[in-house]
């Protein structure tokens, strides 16, 4: 059965070249791209076998990985199909372990697969150093091809049962967002660095932390069995082998659920109440906090900055630890960063209801109950953060009496930030993405409102967070007595702030209801 599906496989991919002309071409420019990337990294990887062992390892662990996470990236990416899916056999009644094993086969037969069958069999040359190393390398190269094709064909697996639906599209929105966002400002510190003289020690700083991960195990046995550390060597080939025991059990699981669930259906759920509905309490404030929550928990225009907001402060730390900027104080900013740009994110949360804030106008509910039950989620959110992260900060930076400090300067900008957005988005809404569009199609309009409520409530946030952040700077560098300071300050500014911009908002919100009516209804 075995040589079947690879006969079967080849054929499938062969059979490009008699359909048309452009599927055609494609197979011809992938074949030649192919053979030109085996072509000049294989002279690459044998010219390496001279050189400085550290350095190899580092530059192999480092690509390595990359490809890798490219196998398991491309098919979400692209939303590739799999041209060999388990549902196909479906009515043939195969063993699912053997037809497991002979897909995962077949799955070698694919231009990127055999290019990494090819390099790395290649970097087999690169180890001959002695024997262990090469024998190391040989056993590395077949666990690395194992794990980029399993990866591969679990990620596809896994996509076709869970991303079937009409959210596929926004959830490749949001992974293309993360990679841009990830991938960018790393070209631009990788240009950024001296590489005659700290850029090597940064780069295999990093190799030595991803050559313990999953990803880059197989890639660094060979290098540190060449180095003589023959004990890290197996210690990284058994997480190789664990990595592809894992990933094979998974993927037998995979093939055994979906031989036997041929049909692609939308899934569907059965609720047995209201949802957060039933949890709150009746009323005003009750009603609107879990409508909110169940935006925040469905609803893509809200997921996506979710997303985005814990990767923003270590896209800023990056920089500054190739700067020369010590690690400890570092440990020290994401909390606070995460906790402005939630507290900030709320800033135009009244333009995303579009038409439908109408029924708070027309039904007489309080501007504070309006305002007040939007905070909910935030807040929600935010005060798991807020404990978990100051917790984690404090043991980061090795000294738990900054603690008080973390949660003063978190608690203020995040209630402040709740607290300005609440009258930012009252009074100077501006056009969103509406409801049931993709987060990152662009609004009709923009203007000034934007541009004006972004500024305002950002920056009053950071002024107004100015003297928990003084004090909490105080604690660390003259006295810890201030510590205790920092969070009294920190929570008595927050609480004010977000009790006055409910306030003020509500009121904002009675004044304008039918201006806010008639910008929703012409967005």
């Amino acid at each position: 059965m075995v040589a079947q599906l690879l006969r079967l496989r080849l054929q499938s991919t062969l059979s490009a070249l008699r359909r048309t002309p452009r599927q055609m071409i494609g197979l011809l420019l992938g074949v030649g791209l192919g053979i030109a990337v085996v072509w000049v990294l294989g002279l690459g990887l044998f010219g390496l076998r001279f050189a400085e062992t550290g350095n190899v390892r580092d530059l192999l662990v480092v690509v390595g990985s990359f490809v890798v996470l490219g196998f398991a990236a491309v098919p979400l990416l692209f939303r590739l199909e799999d041209p060999m899916d388990p549902r196909s056999f479906a009515l043939f009644g195969m063993d699912p372990r053997r037809l497991a094993v002979g897909l995962a086969l077949a799955g070698l037969i694919s231009v990127p697969s055999i290019v990494v069958a090819v390099l790395s069999l290649a970097t087999v040359v690169t180890w001959s150093r002695g024997v262990l190393p090469a024998l190391v390398a040989a056993v590395c190269a077949l666990l690395a091809v194992a794990t980029c094709v399993l990866v591969s064909r679990v990620v596809i697996a896994v996509g076709s049962v869970f991303l079937s639906h009409r959210r596929t599209r926004e959830f490749t929105g949001m992974l293309w967002l993360l990679v841009i966002i990830l991938v960018l400002p790393a070209v631009a510190l990788l240009a950024s660095m001296d590489w005659g003289n700290s850029g090597l020690t940064v780069f295999g700083r990093a190799a030595s932390i991803v050559s313990w991960a999953p990803i880059g195990a197989v890639w660094s046995a060979p290098g540190d069995a060449a180095a003589g550390d023959v004990g890290a060597a197996f210690l990284k080939l058994g997480i190789a082998c664990v990595t592809v025991a894992l990933l094979w059990l998974a993927w037998e699981r995979l093939v055994a659920k979906l031989v036997v669930s041929p049909v692609r259906e939308a899934p569907t759920k059965s609720f047995g109440g209201l949802g957060w509905f039933d949890a709150l309490p009746a009323g005003a404030v009750g009603v609107i906090a879990a409508r909110s929550l169940t935006y925040w928990s469905r609803d893509s225009r809200y997921l996506a900055p979710l997303l985005i907001i814990p990767v923003v402060p270590f896209l800023m730390i990056a920089p500054l630890l190739v700067a020369g900027v010590p690690a400890q104080p570092l440990a020290l900013l994401p909390l606070p960063v995460m906790c402005l740009f939630l507290g900030w994110s709320l800033h135009n949360e009244l333009a995303h209801d579009s038409s439908a804030v109408w029924l708070h106008v027309t039904s007489g509910v309080k501007g504070w109950a309006d305002r007040l039950g939007r905070t909910v989620p935030i807040l929600l959110i935010g005060s798991v953060l807020i404990v978990g992260g100051s917790a984690l900060t404090a043991m980061v930076f090795g000294d738990w009496r900054v603690f008080p400090s973390v949660v003063g300067i978190g608690a203020c900008l995040l209630l402040v930030g709740v607290g300005l957005s609440s009258i930012v988005s009252a009074r100077l809404p501006y056009a969103a993405v509406l409801p049931g569009d993709s987060p990152f199609q662009q609004p009709q309009t923009s203007g000034g409102p934007a541009v004006m409520s972004q500024s305002i409530s950002l920056a009053g946030t950071l002024l107004l967070s100015m003297p928990t952040i003084w004090l909490a700077w105080r604690a660390i560098v003259e006295s810890p007595s201030w510590h205790l300071a920092a969070l009294a300050c920190g929570l008595g500014t927050g609480v004010v702030v977000l009790a006055a911009g409910v306030l003020v908002g509500g009121r904002i919100f009675d004044r304008r209801g039918p201006e806010i009516i008639g910008f929703a209804t012409s967005v």
